[in-house]
């Protein structure tokens, strides 16, 4: 079992805090946050200490960090803590600067420690049940992927400013899955974006709405699907195309009870957002974690995936300023 401090008691990281406090894998040992009474309340919940960073990186008994604090603090929590001897899961993304992610990795390289990135929907068993089927060359040679990623609601503004925008913030993650999906690394983009669901989006210099091309080399193609506006849930759907055959995967409801009468058929709307639709693949995710810091040979996201997903989405977002085809 592995001991592991959690830097960042917000929304993301009550989550992990809850699934680390419930696994038979892992012991939550402490919490800390730049906002005191949020260490203090987390803590609390779990009867574990809330310290400094300083702190839980000086401990011995801590093996490994979760980072989940604001984005501009990941690359600087992740290169102390590998610093200090201990493996790290970091949220994506690791910085909104390429070259600081680069600079990053290579501090972690030299440490020898272990550095995992926050693609939790690789984890997801309907979407890891997919990539293993196409890896067990059920439906040949993948042509073509479609992946469909809508939020029900767009976040406050506040966010929107320090989110790194669409391709950043939300696309990355389908970026991410594209990458998982093709199984080769796409070598050109091109995407488009505009404001349809908040005005005030447009005018931070975001969009709310977009969509991307990908392609390989070998010619596999990619089309993802993006929007801030979903009235029937939160949208998030897979399909991938091949030279055999088909896979897809749809999106989870509540519950898979169909009601039929003379008005029609009617079915539960998809969950709600990313905590409940994504809630086995966080677990999925630790449980990887804690594998691979025990040596143990697991496929998870690592430093290199994180950057490599960026540098598309940092292509993304200059393919819709100038509308512009980007070679990668």
């Amino acid at each position: 079992m592995i001991s592991i401090g959690l830097i960042g008691a917000g929304r993301i990281g009550k989550l992990h805090a809850a699934n680390i406090a419930a696994s038979a894998k892992a012991k939550l040992a402490c919490v800390a946050d730049a906002i005191p009474a949020a260490a203090d309340a987390l803590a609390a919940d779990y009867g574990i200490p809330a310290v400094t960073v300083e702190a839980m990186l000086a401990d011995p008994s801590v093996d490994a960090v979760f980072v989940c604090s604001s984005t501009d603090t990941h690359a600087d929590f992740t290169e102390q803590a590998a610093l200090a001897g201990k493996h790290v899961f970091c949220e994506k993304p690791v910085d909104t600067s390429t070259d600081r992610i680069r600079a990053c990795l290579d501090t972690v390289e030299k440490t020898g420690k272990q550095l995992m990135i926050g693609f939790n929907r690789r984890f997801d068993p309907n979407f890891a049940s997919v990539r293993a089927r196409i890896a067990a060359g059920e439906i040949g040679d993948v042509e073509l992927v479609q992946i469909t990623s809508r939020d029900p609601s767009a976040p406050p503004i506040d966010y929107v400013k320090r989110s790194g925008g669409l391709f950043r913030d939300m696309m990355i993650h389908d970026l991410d899955m594209a990458r998982f999906l093709l199984g080769e690394e796409p070598v050109s983009l091109f995407a488009r974006g505009s404001c349809q669901v908040d005005e005030e989006i447009g005018k931070v210099g975001d969009v709310d709405t977009a969509v991307a091309v990908l392609e390989t080399a070998s010619g596999k193609i990619c089309q993802i699907s993006n929007s801030r506006r979903a009235t029937y849930g939160y949208d998030q759907r897979i399909e991938v195309h091949g030279s055999k055959g088909m896979l897809s995967a749809g999106n989870c409801r509540a519950t898979t009870v169909t009601f039929a009468n003379a008005d029609g058929y009617q079915v539960d709307p998809a969950l709600d957002f990313f905590l409940e639709r994504y809630g086995q693949a966080f677990v999925n995710e630790l449980n990887s974690f804690v594998d691979l810091c025990e040596g143990k040979d697991v496929a998870v996201p690592l430093g290199y995936d994180g950057l490599r997903a960026q540098l598309l989405a940092d292509a993304a977002d200059a393919s819709v300023r100038d509308g512009q085809l980007k070679q990668l």
